[in-house]
């Protein structure tokens, strides 16, 4: 099988290192691909070009080819079975037209929870599109959406062996939509130390809640990326996950991160079919579902409940758990197996 893995115009490189999402799920669909025996071409020019020593990189984007063109002729040559793109893409015109004249299926993750799709995007057959949780699916039902959860893969993020952690740990983005506050005030519940790790997105909403984020219990450590980033989540005794009450997170590396690393899970929801029940069991993490309607204090109770319901699992049983759903390798021959 011939799988082409395409680029997009963004400010995070193709592999990115420390923060991105569906940068991130390409690269882990292009690894796992290979891994399962396919030929891999990373398409488009955001690739790293010291990639070339060791991948097929052609540094050509679907949507600027011309019709008819010398390199519409190459790419159809070439006989890719499989194109893996981000979500926008097979509603983009341009896109879609070069597709077509390519004669392969195409799949791709819904990593945004707003973005709407042409009406015939997907068939669910020749070209797939894949959502994480249930209220993911509900939310595109029309697309014949397949249920799937994500594998997100950076530069250098190999995973040790599992060892039980000490300090709790927090990471993402920082602002409104990912609440770290509430983090860091079930951390404070507990009598607990938290790294905060991660890009300030929302310097504002740092200053609003400067006592929380500010204290002493607090440590901030700002955006790792690789190794570091790796032994942030693998030396923690639970991840702590948060995220505000009208924001539906769509595609979560951080639950197949924190699992691979074999750190157990201590999670914040406001509803149930959420990226988090559908990541988490009872042997890798714990999830605290609240009423929108309580107030911060209540859900940073329920959460510290988590956490410390989290603090008793085997981060090795984790682990094992962790490297099994969150395969780069059973991904990808999920995401294949109706273009066979």
């Amino acid at each position: 099988m011939l799988v082409g893995v395409c680029d997009f115009p963004g400010s995070y490189a193709f592999p990115p290192v420390g923060y991105g999402g569906i940068e991130r799920w390409l690269w882990a669909v292009a690894v796992g691909a290979r891994a399962a025996g396919a030929d891999v071409h990373l398409l488009g020019p955001g690739w790293l070009t010291d990639l070339e020593n060791d991948w097929v990189r052609r540094p050509v984007r679907l949507e600027d080819i011309t019709a008819g063109s010398l390199a519409e002729r190459e790419l159809r040559d070439t006989g890719y079975d499989l194109l893996v793109v981000g979500h926008e893409y097979p509603s983009l015109p341009a896109w879609a037209r070069t597709w077509s004249e390519l004669d392969c299926d195409v799949a791709t993750f819904q990593h945004s929870p707003v973005f709407q799709h042409a009406d015939a995007a997907f068939d669910g057959k020749r070209s797939r599109l894949y959502c994480y949780s249930p209220e993911m699916t509900e939310r595109y039902a029309s697309h014949r959406p397949i249920p799937e959860l994500a594998v997100h893969l950076g530069l250098h993020e190999e995973e040790p062996p599992a060892t039980a952690g000490t300090d709790l740990v927090w990471l993402g983005r920082i602002d409104d939509d990912k609440a770290p506050h509430i983090a860091a005030r079930a951390a404070q519940i507990l009598g607990r130390r938290i790294r905060i790790v991660g890009p300030v997105f929302d310097k504002e909403y740092v200053r609003l809640h400067e006592d929380l984020l500010g204290a002493e219990h607090v440590e901030w450590v700002g955006e790792l990326g690789g190794t570091a980033k790796t032994a942030a989540i693998a030396e923690a005794s639970v991840f702590v996950y948060t995220y505000a009450r009208a924001y539906v997170e769509a595609g979560a590396a951080v639950f197949g991160e924190s699992l691979r690393a074999g750190t157990p899970m201590a999670a914040l929801t406001w509803r149930e079919g959420t990226c988090a029940q559908a990541a988490l069991c009872n042997e890798t993490g714990g999830v605290a579902v609240v009423d929108p309607l309580e107030d911060d204090e209540t859900a940073a109770q329920r959460l510290a409940d988590a956490i410390q319901q989290a603090e008793d699992l085997d981060h090795r049983r984790v682990q094992a758990i962790g490297m099994q759903r969150f395969d780069p390798v059973r991904h990808f021959q999920a995401m294949v197996t109706r273009s066979c």
